[in-house]
C-alpha cells in the first residue's frame, strides 16, 4: 500500500464530505403597508416546499425598511437533499405608496395646504407625521413652496436616529373671494 494507499484514501474521505451540499435558497416577494416600513412590525407569509407542503413563516420587519431591500432568514429555505444545511429564504419587501407622505431614504415629505391668510399672517396648523399630528407654527409671509423641516420625524435610520420630515406649504385659494 505505501504512500499510494494514504493518497487513495485521503481522497475517498473528501469527496464523501464534499457530497453535503446546502438546500436551496428559496425567493419570495412581500408587500407591507408604508407605516410599517416607518414603525415596523411583523408580516405573516405562506412559503410552499418543494414536497408539496405549504408552511406559515412570521417575519419581523425592521423599521425604516425601504422599499427593493431583501430580508435573510437563514436555515427557512429547502431541505438539503445530501444532508447539508438547509437554505436560506430571501424576502424582497414591496412598501405601498402612502396618500400622505413621500419617502426620499431616511427623509419623509408632506404637502401642507394652507390658506392665503395663513401664508401672509403666520398660523399654528397641524400636520400629519408617522406618529400622529403635530402642532406646526407657519411663518408670516410664507410662500407657496416653501418647505419647513421637523427634524428627527422622518424614518429611522440604521444607526438608531430619525431622517427629517419636510412639509411643503401649498397655499390654496377659497372658490370664491
Amino acid at each position: 500500500e505505501g504512500i499510494f494507499g494514504q493518497f487513495a484514501g485521503e481522497g475517498h474521505q473528501r469527496r464523501r464530505h464534499a457530497v453535503r451540499r446546502p438546500g436551496a435558497d428559496l425567493q419570495h416577494d412581500l408587500h407591507i403597508p408604508f407605516n410599517t416600513s416607518i414603525t415596523g412590525g411583523e408580516a405573516q407569509l405562506s412559503v410552499r416546499r418543494q414536497v408539496g407542503k405549504v408552511e406559515t413563516i412570521t417575519v419581523k420587519i425592521p423599521a425604516g425598511i425601504q422599499d427593493g431591500k431583501k430580508i435573510r432568514l437563514r436555515g427557512q429555505g429547502e431541505a438539503s437533499s445530501t444532508g447539508g444545511p438547509q437554505g436560506d429564504l430571501l424576502i424582497k419587501v414591496h412598501v405601498a405608496n402612502h396618500p400622505y407622505f413621500t419617502r426620499r431614504g431616511n427623509d419623509l415629505e408632506v404637502s401642507v395646504p394652507i390658506t392665503l391668510a395663513e401664508a401672509a399672517l403666520g398660523a399654528k396648523i397641524d400636520v400629519p407625521t408617522p406618529k400622529g399630528e403635530i402642532t406646526l407654527t407657519i411663518p408670516a409671509g410664507t410662500s407657496s413652496g416653501k418647505r419647513l423641516r421637523l427634524k428627527g420625524m422622518g424614518a429611522p435610520t440604521a444607526k438608531g436616529g430619525h431622517g427629517d420630515l419636510y412639509a411643503e406649504m401649498q397655499i390654496v385659494l377659497p372658490n370664491s373671494l
